[in-house]
């Protein structure tokens, strides 16, 4: 679920410059010579990756998105018309076209994630937040949105905050989570049960004797 567009809100800053000139660059050179609008989609990435450094030394924090500034620039920098970087930014849900919290919180609802909680992990979230679902926390920390499959299905109920993977969650845990991670604490990553990757919850059930070789289990 996108957050909505305004390219003429008052949060839209006037200008965006990439800082890593020589990022740019190496990006554009991935592509054959007269398809560099190939690097459209990378170079919002970057700006999104840029304004999120940005945003974790504000006060209040924000997180990474893309203002219509940085999707001008980088249609100037294609030598594209700007509707053509709009169409994308705007079509791909990675993409944040205005501002987040310095933590998004995706939670994926999608029917292996549904049929194993998720509704009450997203309820956690609101309810220890203090927000519904696609809104910001005052102090600029958090933000919560709702997404399609994420890919860790076995491990459902599970979310992504900013580039990382939460597994195995229940609402108690996904709470502790949000705490520590408000509180400046390192969290780690994956299941948050122990689970090794994505065998069984119960163990493995193949090649068992190789699995303790190795020291999966």
């Amino acid at each position: 679920m996108k957050k909505h567009v305004d390219l003429n809100a008052d949060y839209q800053p006037e200008n965006f410059t990439f800082r890593d000139t020589a990022q740019v660059e190496e990006i554009i050179s991935r592509y054959p010579e007269g398809r560099q609008r190939s690097a459209t989609m990378p170079l919002l990435d970057l700006a999104q990756r840029q304004m999120a450094e940005d945003g974790a030394k504000a006060t209040p924090p924000f997180g990474g998105w893309i203002p219509r500034a940085a999707m001008d620039e980088i249609a100037r920098i294609l030598d594209l018309p700007k509707i053509k970087v709009y169409e994308v930014a705007t079509f791909y849900s990675m993409y944040n076209l205005a501002p987040v919290g310095k933590y998004l919180v995706q939670v994926c609802t999608t029917t292996p994630c549904w049929l194993c909680g998720a509704g009450d992990i997203k309820k956690a979230c609101e309810d220890h937040l203090g927000i519904k679902t696609g809104e910001n926390t005052k102090d600029g920390m958090f933000t919560v949105v709702e997404v399609e499959c994420l890919g860790a299905c076995v491990n459902a109920p599970m979310i992504q905050i900013n580039d990382d993977f939460y597994e195995d969650l229940s609402p108690l845990r996904m709470k502790d989570i949000l705490s520590a991670l408000k509180d400046g604490k390192d969290v780690p990553v994956g299941s948050q049960t122990g689970r090794k990757c994505s065998m069984s919850a119960a163990g493995p059930t193949s090649l068992e004797d190789l699995a303790k070789k190795v020291g999966v289990v």
